[in-house]
């Protein structure tokens, strides 16, 4: 009893008296490491769980080796359930399903006869109705387990006893991979190619200082199943087999077949791991309904036993790869297999290791594995020899042999006095048949007892030298390569690509039909778009109380900008935008704007313009309009308000900036004064003792300033250059005929 313990209740008694955060906490960890030890980490050694363990152990039993018959799942499920794994039939076979799907593992370890799923997403029939027996990778799992090759513990109930761990002739882990969540932590590990992870062993024990990255040149990644192409940059992989974390991005592989009259589509053949080709199906086709991919015209399943997924597009003008690269954004075509190599050691302590330890802790339990079965052989030689030296003495002494067995009352003691024999030797001789005391007998036992001689030295001399038996794991693994690779199982299914550079977005907007269309949104908020130009404002109609707000030209390939008086720019694709049949629809239903917020500007985005953002603070700078892209619904904030708002966003049209304030002064300085930035404050334009600023102008030198009046009367500014001044200083006041509204347009 440790300290922490509550005193045993006293004879007869049922109640402890213990805080409950200590009693809840106790049980608490008890869960959490039952979790991680006995149900969700795989071992690092032969890369399993207990519950696949326990099934291959029990198959193993009953005797379904892959050259004999099968039998019922049901009946594997009962032993495993009834004798190693006391939890409920479904998951039990739910996991032996899993060991028999190809497209869940690289290396099958349970050959099953019957519907074990498929790739859809469809579920494995009853156990009563499927069957099943080991696969050859399997057997090389279970290989030398009864020859004392790992340790054994007894079953929960302790009327049996079960492995701990398997022999593991090959990394299992990494070949097969595994996935589960525990209390607090998880594990994720992508399937490999066998024949790969063998000759990163063979590197390692040719080369023990061997980096991550020359294992990688074995190791090249991932082999998923279901293979498609990796598209995950090597640096990031590199890093991912170093620390153990990181992430694996695949994608669907494709071909494009050529129809007549320049058409084409694409085949899907291939899909990433772990994607139900069914939901996939239903994915492409709601995007189709949803509109949400512009490009995609029609999809059909057209699969057998092999994947063939068929995309049309909408029309033969756009790029196939356009189109693929649109619908990896948008799908599961293209996915991201977390990796996060967390594994039971051999101490049964969870650890994260990279690609290196964990073949390091894979080859290290190769050796004891050889080191156990050695010392087993040699038990088993040792005392066969000591048999055959004692059958030898009869071949030697025949006459009196048969003498003493004939005659004496006690011929066991009798040999054992006159031939210094042990009792076993003595039973050997007299369980000894006449036809064996043939002269060919002899010489069989006498070859017999010189093999096992030679046998005995080698099996001595393997478990006295280290090098020895690191070049006995050596010739394992390559046997076990030699056998693993040799077929179609044995070649690479995933292979390396780059995603290329494709802005898809473009692609999509250059499917847009390009039309002229009128921007129309009202003071309180709703949003239409009008085909063709607007050219009588006064006849558009709004509802009770509401009116116009902006009037915006645009075409349908554009992006339009709205500017809000807190800083920030919101973007609208105005293809998407609602017809102007109706009253259209709230703004506020397509962007995140706080009701309290007003728009300041609202205009088509074109690339490479620039823009004067300012605050009423007086505070601004020259933004690039490629920074105001939002491709948020909360927008991009882009202009510091300080607690003010955003005042305007004028287009620069010039060379000069011409600012005015609530004082009625104006300054007029030189645009090369006005720090260019993507977000931020900006510089002070202006000085004022009270107020901020009111408006702002951009003008051309060379072509003077212009004010428009309360009239909308263009009034030339000729002596503007009496304006002139620092930025930052109070300017002058604003010359005769100005504006009462202290602004150099009206709004």
């Amino acid at each position: 009893m440790t300290k922490q313990d509550p005193p045993p209740p006293e004879e007869g008694g049922r109640i402890v008296d213990e805080a409950l955060s200590d009693a809840l906490s106790r049980r608490y960890l008890a869960y959490a490491l039952s979790t991680i030890m006995n149900r969700a980490l795989p071992d690092v050694r032969d890369g399993l769980k207990p519950v696949h363990r326990r099934l291959l152990y029990a198959m193993r039993v009953l005797r379904l080796d892959p050259e004999g018959g099968a039998k019922k799942s049901a009946r594997v499920v009962g032993d495993v359930i009834g004798k190693y794994h006391p939890h409920g039939d479904t998951a039990v076979y739910d996991a032996l399903v899993r060991l028999a799907q190809d497209f869940s593992q690289r290396y099958p370890l349970i050959d099953g006869q019957g519907n074990f799923g498929n790739i859809d997403g469809d579920n494995a029939a009853a156990m009563r109705y499927t069957e099943c027996k080991l696969t050859p990778a399997a057997q090389l799992l279970l290989d030398g387990i009864d020859e004392d090759a790992v340790d054994f513990r007894a079953t929960y109930d302790g009327e049996d006893e079960e492995p701990v761990v398997l022999p593991a002739a090959f990394p299992n882990l990494l070949a097969n991979g595994a996935s589960g969540i525990a209390v607090g932590m998880a594990t994720s590990i992508p399937p490999h190619n066998a024949g790969e992870l063998i000759d990163a062993c063979l590197l390692l024990l040719q080369r023990p200082e061997a980096t991550t990255a020359d294992l990688m040149e074995r190791v090249q990644g991932p082999d998923f199943p279901t293979g498609g192409v990796i598209v995950e940059p090597k640096a990031a992989m590199l890093e991912a087999y170093e620390t153990g974390r990181g992430g694996v991005r695949v994608r669907a592989r494709y071909e494009v077949e050529r129809l007549d009259r320049g058409g084409w589509r694409i085949v899907v053949t291939e899909i990433p791991y772990q994607v139900q080709k069914s939901r996939l199906v239903e994915q492409l086709a709601a995007l189709i309904e949803l509109k949400k991919a512009p490009l995609l015209g029609d999809v059909r399943d057209e699969s057998t036993e092999d994947v063939r997924l068929v995309i049309e597009p909408k029309s033969r003008t756009v790029e196939p790869e356009h189109l693929m690269e649109s619908l990896f954004k948008l799908c599961d075509l293209e996915t991201r297999f977390p990796v996060n190599l967390n594994v039971l050691d051999k101490t049964s302590s969870p650890v994260v290791m990279g690609l290196k330890t964990a073949l390091l802790a894979f080859l290290d339990h190769r050796r004891d594995v050889d080191q156990r079965r050695a010392r087993w052989r040699l038990g088993k030689i040792e005392a066969r020899l000591h048999i055959l030296e004692g059958l030898l003495i009869v071949f030697l002494n025949l006459d009196e042999v048969i003498r003493i067995v004939r005659f004496e009352d006690e011929p066991k003691l009798k040999l054992i006095e006159t031939f210094t024999l042990t009792e076993l030797q003595a039973d050997a001789i007299l369980n000894t048949r006449l036809r064996q005391l043939a002269k060919l007998e002899e010489m069989e036992l006498r070859r017999e007892h010189a093999a096992l001689s030679e046998e005995r030295d080698g099996l001595t001399a393997l478990l006295a030298s280290e090098k020895k038996q690191w070049d006995k794991v050596a010739k394992d693994l390559r046997a076990v390569r030699d056998q693993m690779t040799s077929g179609p199982a044995g070649r690479r299914r995933s292979t390396f690509g780059e995603a290329p550079v494709i802005d898809a977005l473009a692609s999509a907007e250059a499917f847009v039909q390009r039309e002229p269309i009128t921007i129309i949104l009202s003071e309180r908020g709703w949003i239409r778009a009008s085909k063709g130009r607007v050219d009588d404002p006064s006849e558009l109609k709004f509802k009770e109380g509401d009116k116009l707000g902006f009037l915006v030209p645009a075409e349908t390939t554009d992006k339009l900008l709205l500017f809000a008086s807190d800083g920030r720019f919101f973007t609208l694709a105005c293809d998407k935008l609602p017809s102007a049949r109706g009253q259209g629809e709230p703004l506020r239903l397509m962007l995140d704007i706080d009701d309290k917020v007003k728009l300041i500007a609202v205009f088509p985005h074109k690339a490479g313009r620039k823009r004067v953002v300012a605050s009423s603070g007086g505070y601004g700078f020259i933004l690039p309009e490629d920074e105001a892209l939002a491709n948020r619904k909360a927008g991009k904030q882009v202009l510091n308000v300080d607690g003010g708002e955003a005042l305007t966003c004028l287009e620069v049209e010039g060379d000069h900036l011409a600012v005015v304030g609530d004082n009625g002064k104006i300054l007029i300085f030189p645009l090369s004064e006005l720090p260019e930035m993507p977000r931020g404050k900006g510089v002070k334009l202006q000085s004022y003792r009270e107020g901020g600023l009111r408006d702002a102008l951009s003008f051309s030198g060379e072509d003077g300033a212009v004010w428009i009046d309360a009239g909308g009367r263009k009034r030339d500014w000729k002596d503007w250059r009496d304006w002139l001044g620092r930025r930052a200083s109070a300017g002058k006041i604003a010359p005769k005929g100005f504006p009462v509204t202290k602004r150099f347009r009206p709004r």
